[in-house]
């Protein structure tokens, strides 16, 4: 029987990936990144213009869409900020997208969500340690600065990451997948991107988080959006002028919030 301080090392904060990761819009516009085998998984690489980069590395954890037209705009848009940006594709060319296009979308009911989630989540266990290592060893310099950006899926790779020191800063923007642990063992500034009305990270799940951070004397900073839902960062709706706005200053903040602890 688990004591209550294993009870609360273990307990959910931020709710496994739900149906209203299943909702979005695509984005236009035109990805001008590349893809090439790192460590063995398909990696999404776009490089900053030579006059604006930084020197700097970030990794990009991808939400259950994974690689799809949104997340490539956006790797590219950290890219036009100075970054070197390398995003794996720890779906194996088969993300959520491909099974069901939305919550309410029953066009293949023999898809099971749950098994679909464990699968990934196995393999990104196991391959997100060894891809950044290889990352590292295959583009990093002696005075190279990491920092890394998760989107539900991949918000507790950022909090592996900043656990291990192995980066600066980190960021996510709606989280998933995140227990109490995660942020007792945060050990570098982290910027946390969140919508006030989110199944996967709800205001108790968020003061709670907030207290442990505080407690420790960690460095963080929290965005808090008002009339947008879980995947605003990501999938929402460009047409609607406050969607887009959101969207664009999650990403700015995140930008500005590296731009400082690595400079």
């Amino acid at each position: 029987m688990p004591t209550d301080d294993t009870a609360r090392s273990t307990r959910w904060l931020a709710q496994p990936s739900g149906p209203c990761c299943l909702k979005g819009t695509l984005h236009d516009g035109t990805s001008r990144g590349h893809f090439e085998a790192v460590a063995g998984v398909e990696t999404y690489i776009s490089r900053p213009k030579a006059d604006y980069a930084n020197g700097h590395i970030l990794f990009y954890f991808p939400d259950v869409w994974g690689m799809f037209p949104n997340g490539l705009l956006v790797m590219d848009a950290f890219a036009d900020a100075g970054y070197l940006v390398l995003g794996l594709d720890y779906f194996r060319g088969d993300p959520v997208w491909k099974h069901r296009r939305d919550r309410h979308d029953q066009s293949n009911p023999d898809f099971d969500y749950e098994a679909w989630k464990k699968k990934h989540m196995e393999f990104a266990d196991k391959a997100v340690p060894k891809w950044i290592d290889e990352v590292k060893r295959k583009y990093g310099q002696p005075a190279t600065k990491y920092a890394c950006v998760g989107y539900c899926f991949g918000a507790p790779y950022v909090c592996d990451e900043l656990a291990k020191e192995s980066v600066t800063a980190s960021a996510f923007a709606h989280p998933a997948f995140l227990k109490e642990e995660h942020f007792t063992n945060v050990t570098k500034p982290l910027f946390l991107s969140c919508s006030e009305e989110d199944h996967t990270f709800d205001q108790n799940s968020r003061r709670t988080a907030l207290g442990i951070l505080q407690s420790g004397r960690k460095p963080y900073h929290l965005q808090l959006f008002s009339g947008v839902e879980h995947g605003f960062a990501l999938r929402g709706d460009m047409k609607n002028p406050y969607e887009r706005y959101v969207k664009e200053q999650s990403l700015q903040g995140i930008v500005q919030w590296f731009d400082f602890w690595l400079s």
